[in-house]
């Protein structure tokens, strides 16, 4: 699989927001409450993208997986249940999507390595990140990658774990 890493246009917003959709969709079939009450959704993507925020992997021409990723600018995570590893610069990443054509293929996981090398080419060695408790593909994909369980943020439907990982 020859996959690229880059930043979302406008003309990708249907692209993502449907791939966007078969999260939602995977996300209500394991029970779990994230993104079941109308957010994320498209002007959501809308706006990541007209903000630059919205990065893909691709495969040729074919959108495989996208995500919000955000410097340094997280309200959320200014009051933490628990203690974030650093207090400097960092990355977060939200709304990580992955096609249903490509689960369980390792997207995920080397979009995470794609979304560290963005990180450190823009000199900044923390990502943070925060999941629902019931979603368990995610939580997998941060221990894999060795992401710090931190503590707990509050978002707007309630709290989330939060993750934290240092880079060299």
């Amino acid at each position: 699989m020859q996959l690229k890493f880059r930043r979302a246009e406008p003309d990708d917003a249907t692209s993502v927001w449907e791939i966007l959709g078969q999260a939602i969709r995977r996300r209500k079939e394991d029970g779990s409450s994230q993104w079941q009450s109308g957010y994320p959704n498209l002007n959501t993507v809308i706006s990541d993208i007209e903000k630059g925020y919205c990065y893909l992997l691709t495969e040729g021409q074919k959108i495989v997986a996208s995500a919000a990723l955000i410097f340094n600018n997280e309200p959320t995570y200014q009051i933490i249940d628990g203690a974030w590893l650093s207090n400097g610069d960092f990355l977060v990443v939200h709304r990580v999507a992955v096609s249903d054509e490509v689960i369980g293929k390792g997207v995920a996981t080397k979009f995470f390595t794609e979304i560290e090398k963005f990180a450190k080419e823009n000199d900044v060695f923390s990502i943070k990140v925060d999941t629902n408790f019931d979603n368990l593909p995610m939580l997998r994909i941060l221990e894999k990658l060795n992401y710090t369980y931190c503590g707990e943020v509050q978002v707007s439907d309630g709290p989330r774990k939060a993750f934290e990982k240092l880079l060299s």
